[in-house]
């Protein structure tokens, strides 16, 4: 049953939850944005691609943003409770901490187990249509747009150039349009203006050009024995193609990375990777057993040699005459070197796969230590907010802004130990979460027993009595000074 403290401490927690989840996801997304602004900036995207991108990125922003929106949140709330002494009187009704917490950490539970679905069944398909957009754009040409007294040569086969353009960015002057071609002709036509316009569907540049001669060459490719004609025009419309401007969307299914894979996905491409050992060495005795023949008599009786009368060994050169022996060695050196290049080449695909291998059980650990980070970060913030006993978006700040680098370091520290194989997976991506928990318990800790942890007044009344104690302690053990 939901008690009149209870509501008060969710109401007191849902608001600024609410506002710090949106400024984190919307700095996470900006970080993206200028991460990648050269690539946006001129390429005439739409608005809708636009939202799409941004869309995208704010979905795979989430399990980041989850965890820095508790722990802020969670410092705020205990610490507004705090500063208008709220949590003073609910502690002197002879409620302990973890009672008052209950509420929000059966809501940070609930938190973390939406960040792990969310994590589990959506990054993986943002993350694949974010890839795919994001090549995409990457590779578009920039949007079409020709200036005056400037060669523009975007358009394929073409190169422009206008002499002037009006103000109403249509009416152009002194044109210039050469045809490009991989033979020693050249075509190319001038006009003393014209009107320039894109088709409503985007998809043709069109020149009505007025008053223009066009220069026409004739003759075999390479040759310069040519005949050049030039006719005159009055009115000539030439048409442009578009098309290697507009955005390509690029199949989804082109792209593979163990970020868009599920849970259950990942549990079965990492079954398919894990017997390595095994396959490679199946694949060993398969590739290179043809090039061993001596192999085949591996299983042979060879105790039977100490049976047959000792002899003295003859050198290589007394059994094969000169001939058989560089037909031998020519031989030989031909397979030993097919055998280091298929042995280089199976160490090249077992690197590969172990390494496929590694980054698999990365995400798969990845799935569950983000919204375990919502649970710890909380634990940390709770305490920490009874403690400082401040309010608003000051010292909070600064204490989310700590904690929170200091989570995101050790993650992405632990990620780089894990793909380095420096550490386990398991090792290398909980170690955040192994870090943090004793800071939680040693915060929750000191908030039940009222610690004055981070109160100034403390500390400062501690440091006057050590110098004082030094000060007497300096005093007692100064030489005394005799006269002679």
């Amino acid at each position: 049953m939901i008690k009149k403290l209870d509501k008060l401490i969710i109401r007191s927690f849902i608001g600024p939850f609410f506002a710090t989840f949106i400024i984190s996801l919307f700095v996470l997304v900006m970080q993206f944005v200028w991460l990648y602004l050269d690539d946006l900036i001129g390429k005439g995207l739409d608005i809708f691609t636009l939202l799409q991108l941004v869309g995208y990125v704010a979905a795979t922003a989430v399990p980041l943003a989850l965890p820095l929106a508790l722990l802020l949140s969670s410092i705020m709330t205990f610490g507004n409770l705090g500063e208008t002494y709220e949590l003073v009187a609910i502690k002197s009704a002879g409620i302990p901490l973890l009672r008052f917490m209950r509420p929000l950490l059966i809501l940070a539970t609930f938190i973390s187990g939406i960040a792990f679905i969310f994590a589990n069944n959506i990054i993986p398909v943002a993350n694949l249509k974010l890839n795919a957009l994001k090549y995409d754009i990457i590779v578009a040409k920039p949007a079409f747009d020709i200036k005056e007294g400037i060669f523009y040569d975007k358009i394929e086969g073409f190169i422009i150039k206008l002499g002037k353009k009006e103000k109403d960015d249509s009416t152009i002057r002194d044109v210039v349009i050469y045809e490009k071609s991989y033979g020693l002709q050249d075509n190319f036509m001038v006009a003393k203006s014209g009107i320039m316009r894109v088709t409503p569907d985007k998809r043709f540049l069109e020149f009505t050009l007025k008053d223009g001669w066009q220069y026409s060459e004739k003759g075999e490719r390479y040759s310069i024995n040519t005949q050049l004609t030039r006719t005159g025009f009055k009115t000539y419309k030439k048409m442009f193609d578009l098309s290697s401007f507009m955005l390509k969307r690029t199949d989804d299914s082109m792209y593979y990375d163990p970020k868009m894979l599920t849970l259950r996905q990942l549990n079965t491409a990492i079954d398919s990777l894990t017997d390595l050992n095994t396959f490679f060495y199946n694949r060993t005795e398969k590739e290179l057993k043809p090039f061993l023949t001596f192999l085949r008599f591996r299983d042979s009786n060879w105790k039977a040699v100490d049976t047959l009368p000792q002899t003295k060994a003859k050198n290589f050169d007394e059994v094969l005459g000169d001939s058989l022996k560089f037909v031998s060695i020519d031989r030989a050196t031909s397979q030993v070197n097919t055998i280091k290049t298929n042995v280089e080449l199976m160490a090249t695909d077992y690197d590969t796969r172990h390494k496929s291998l590694t980054r698999h059980e990365i995400e798969w650990h990845r799935k569950f230590t983000l919204s375990v980070a919502c649970m710890v970060l909380f634990m940390i913030g709770a305490p920490l907010g009874s403690i400082i006993r401040k309010g608003g978006l000051g010292l909070p700040l600064v204490f989310a802004i700590v904690f929170f680098v200091l989570f995101h370091l050790l993650n992405t520290f632990g990620e780089k130990f894990a793909k380095s194989e420096v550490s386990s997976p398991l090792a290398g991506m909980w170690l955040s979460t192994a870090v943090l928990i004793p800071i939680g318990i040693f915060l929750t800790v000191k908030a039940m027993s009222d610690s004055q942890l981070f109160n100034k007044e403390f500390y400062f009344r501690t440091f006057r009595g050590v110098k004082k104690f030094l000060q007497r302690f300096k005093k007692n053990n100064q030489p005394s000074q005799t006269s002679n």
